[in-house]
């Protein structure tokens, strides 16, 4: 089995930049949900309440994120990748869990909301900022990811779900870092570690899909009742439905890199 697909999703709920190399760090992939858009109201924001959100784009410069919008409107603006807000940190939520975070204003902020039509707030995590995945369940530095700071899914696992569906789906309806050809359709169930490489990671479990999968990253649209429908036939357990796993470092203190094409194996 191999690493096939590597990408990380800098501002929580935009799509995704798909990468050859990338540095894992305690947090997760270097700048994956690093940043965060607030409403008027300083709630958080994803695809669930402005499914425009997927539209926004982004490609690494030396510096920085391009960003832009998929409708080629609006140009583009650079997010910094090391430049520090000079605004005081202040508590975020992201669901029931509590991290400081602090308000990027400027150019970046003013072509965001102008791109979504809506008026937000963009808001960096602060380093080193201290968030506990799942409650404490794992490792104590997870970043605005909502649960835990990797998700990993198989092929195998997705030509499955779309063998039981009129219209197959990509693989960035389900928005993973990691995704990985080869072994059984769900094999990665059951895994309790898993290893990419030389890098040993722990299985936090399986992730629980909401109405985002109802997204079509292409348009920004609602498409339907599916992949949800169809996943309710048969990965329904506790009344969710599930596809894909939460990983994390096994040791928080390592940093590594993974690239595609690198050999996984789990346990």
């Amino acid at each position: 089995m191999k690493i096939t697909g590597i990408y990380i999703y800098p501002i929580k709920s935009m799509g995704g930049i798909r990468l050859e190399t990338a540095t894992v760090e305690r947090e997760g992939l270097q700048h994956d949900r690093r940043w965060m858009l607030l409403d008027a109201n300083d709630q958080f924001i994803t695809q669930r309440q402005v499914p425009e959100l997927a539209l926004i784009q982004g490609s690494l410069s030396n510096a920085g994120i391009l960003l832009s919008h998929k409708n080629g409107q609006h140009g583009q603006v650079e997010l910094p990748f090391d430049e520090e807000p000079d605004s005081p940190p202040f508590p975020v939520k992201v669901w029931s869990d509590e991290v400081a975070a602090r308000a990027v204003g400027g150019p970046v902020n003013e072509w965001l909301s102008d791109a979504l039509k809506t008026r937000c707030g963009l808001v960096k995590i602060e380093t080193n900022a201290m968030r506990y995945s799942l409650k404490g369940k794992g490792g104590k530095y997870v970043s605005f990811a909502d649960t835990h700071p990797l998700l990993l899914a198989g092929s195998a696992s997705l030509y499955e779900l779309n063998s039981r569906m009129e219209t197959p789906l990509p693989m960035t309806r389900f928005r993973p870092n990691l995704v990985f050809d080869g072994g059984k359709p769900f094999e990665e169930d059951t895994w309790k570690a898993f290893s990419i490489g030389q890098v040993q990671f722990k299985n936090m479990g399986l992730c629980d899909r909401c109405k985002v999968t109802l997204i079509d990253p292409e348009t920004g649209k609602t498409t339907g009742a599916e992949p949800l429908r169809t996943m309710d036939t048969f990965r329904k357990m506790d009344g969710k439905v599930f596809f894909g796993v939460w990983g994390t470092l096994l040791r928080e203190d390592e940093k590594a890199t993974i690239r595609v094409g690198d050999l996984i194996s789990g346990n």
